[in-house]
């Protein structure tokens, strides 16, 4: 359980994220990492030309593509664990509902470089977007399988607008460019173990380096309308979800879907 947390939730309220040092014991964080890795693994060998040239990142890990029943099931249990659940119900207590998972890694090429932005940024213009942070809520659960760089957030980007700074860089216009460095960035260095929890909708980017390998879990408050998003095959079925211990977090996103 989780001892602080009123002022985790305060956390995430003011600066829209909070980090738990040593959520997860060694011997869970090993249970997860040979999944993952298994995944990881196949995954690199089946998209060849786009890890090599541009990849930094791959998902839906729970897909039945490249993991075996029981590697699912096992998989699934972590996400919908009491440790996760408890940290997603602080943010979203009324039923939050699975999305996706994602998979972040180094790219092979070296000189590729990260980039700072708001996930939103993909699916909305600008004037959406500034509807967006205020209206819905997406949040990020990184779990570091190795010790990593982290990331660098903008804290309290999740309620408030680009500065001038930001939105020049996140937007590389005005001669700027999406890989510099921002004043108001914070640099968030994690280790196996930790959990951060972020809005995905907040300023943000990855830090590449070291042995980067992190479970994102994905999930969104079931009042906003991101069922849409939600690809079948990352989700449980039957058989499985009779082997989960509590699956509500993924029987919210079929409910939501049937619904549509």
């Amino acid at each position: 359980m989780v001892d602080n947390r009123s002022q985790l939730n305060s956390n995430y309220n003011q600066q829209g994220y909070f980090v738990v040092r040593d959520y997860f014991t060694p011997s869970e964080i090993s249970s997860l990492r040979k999944i993952v890795l298994k995944f990881h693994e196949l995954w690199t060998q089946n998209n060849k030309k786009f890890y090599q040239e541009e990849a930094f990142n791959s998902s839906l890990i729970t897909g039945n593509q490249y993991l075996a029943f029981d590697d699912r099931v096992n998989l699934f249990n972590f996400i919908s664990s009491q440790k996760i659940m408890n940290l997603i119900d602080l943010v979203i207590p009324t039923n939050p509902a699975f999305m996706n998972t994602q998979l972040f890694f180094n790219p092979v090429n070296p000189q590729q470089k990260n980039f700072w932005h708001r996930d939103c940024q993909y699916d909305h213009d600008v004037d959406v977007q500034k509807k967006v942070i205020h209206e819905t809520q997406v949040l990020h659960l990184r779990v570091p399988l190795f010790d990593e760089l982290g990331m660098e957030l903008v804290p309290g980007t999740h309620k408030r607008w680009d500065s001038e700074e930001e939105f020049n860089v996140r937007q590389e216009i005005k001669g700027r460019v999406s890989s510099e460095s921002l004043s108001t960035g914070k640099k968030i260095k994690l280790s196996a173990g930790d959990l951060l929890l972020f809005s995905a909708d907040m300023i943000h980017r990855g830090l590449y380096g070291l042995d980067r390998l992190a479970l994102d879990i994905l999930v969104f408050d079931s009042a906003a309308d991101f069922v849409d998003y939600v690809d079948d095959d990352c989700l449980p079925d039957t058989s499985i979800l009779a082997k989960i211990d509590d699956p509500r977090l993924f029987m919210n996103t079929i409910h939501l879907k049937s619904k549509g």
